[in-house]
C-alpha cells in the first residue's frame, strides 16, 4: 500500500486554522462521543475502552473527550499536530489533570517509552495516518490486555487508500492533508497484522436513515 507524501508544515497550518475556529465556541463542554451526531442514542460510549486507568488520545482535537475521561478519574494524555490546538486544550482542560502534547503521532509513539491501558482516536489520527505504520506502534504502547479503539467516517465506495483533502472552500493557499479510507475488513486486517486480537470493525448507522454512518474499530493487545 502506498504511503501518502505528507507535508507536515502544511498539515500543521491546516489544523492550526481549524483550532482557531473550533475554540470560538464558548459552549465547549467535556463530552465523549464516538460519532458525528450529537444525539446518537444507540451509539456506544466510553465503555468501548474498558475500564482504563490511563489513556492516550491520538489526534485529540478540542480535547473534550479527554476532559470527560479526566473528570471520571482517568489519567489522560492527548497528542495533536497543531500547537495552537494544544495551547487551547491545555488552557481549557489542563486543570482537570489531562496532559496535551504537541507532536506528530508517529514521532511521538516512536520516541516515548510510556504504555497506556487504552489508546483511542475519534475522527483523529487513525483517519489521517497510514495504518500499516501506526497500528504496530500503538500495539507497542498498550499494556497487555489494553484496548485500541477508533471512529471515523466510512470509506466512499470505490475510493480506498490515501485520499487527498483540501482545506474547505477550494480557494486560497493550497492547504491539504491526507485521510486513509478502507472497508471494515481491511481495517480489521491491518489490526490483525499488527498483532491485535478480538478485532471488531463495523459501520454503525446514523440516527437518521440514509445519512452517513460511522466506522468504529476496536481491538485488544494480547
Amino acid at each position: 500500500m502506498p504511503t501518502a507524501p505528507h507535508n507536515l508544515d502544511h498539515e500543521r497550518q491546516l489544523w492550526d486554522t481549524y483550532a482557531e475556529s473550533a475554540f470560538k465556541d464558548d459552549d465547549l463542554q467535556p463530552v465523549f462521543r464516538w460519532t458525528q451526531y450529537r444525539d446518537h442514542l444507540t451509539a456506544p460510549g466510553p465503555e468501548l475502552l474498558g475500564d482504563p486507568g490511563t489513556v492516550l488520545e491520538i489526534g485529540c482535537g478540542t480535547g473534550r473527550a479527554l476532559a470527560h475521561l479526566a473528570r471520571q478519574g482517568v489519567k489522560g494524555t492527548g497528542v495533536d499536530l497543531s500547537p495552537v490546538m494544544v495551547d487551547r486544550t491545555t488552557e481549557r482542560w489542563g486543570s482537570l489533570g489531562a496532559e496535551f502534547i504537541h507532536a506528530e503521532v508517529l514521532e511521538y509513539l516512536s520516541g516515548t517509552g510510556q504504555q497506556f491501558d487504552a489508546v483511542y482516536s475519534i475522527f483523529g489520527a487513525v483517519w489521517f495516518t497510514d495504518p500499516e505504520l501506526l497500528f504496530p506502534l500503538v500495539a507497542a504502547h498498550l499494556s497487555p490486555g489494553g484496548v485500541f479503539a477508533f471512529s471515523q467516517p466510512p470509506a466512499i465506495p470505490g475510493a480506498y487508500g490515501p485520499q487527498g483533502m483540501y482545506k474547505g472552500g477550494f480557494a486560497g493557499p493550497a492547504m491539504y492533508t491526507y485521510r486513509y479510507s478502507y472497508e471494515p475488513a481491511d481495517w480489521a486486517r491491518f489490526l490483525s497484522e499488527a498483532g491485535f486480537v478480538h478485532v471488531d470493525v463495523d459501520v454503525i448507522d446514523a440516527p437518521t436513515p440514509g445519512h452517513i454512518g460511522t466506522l468504529i474499530g476496536r481491538a485488544v493487545r494480547p
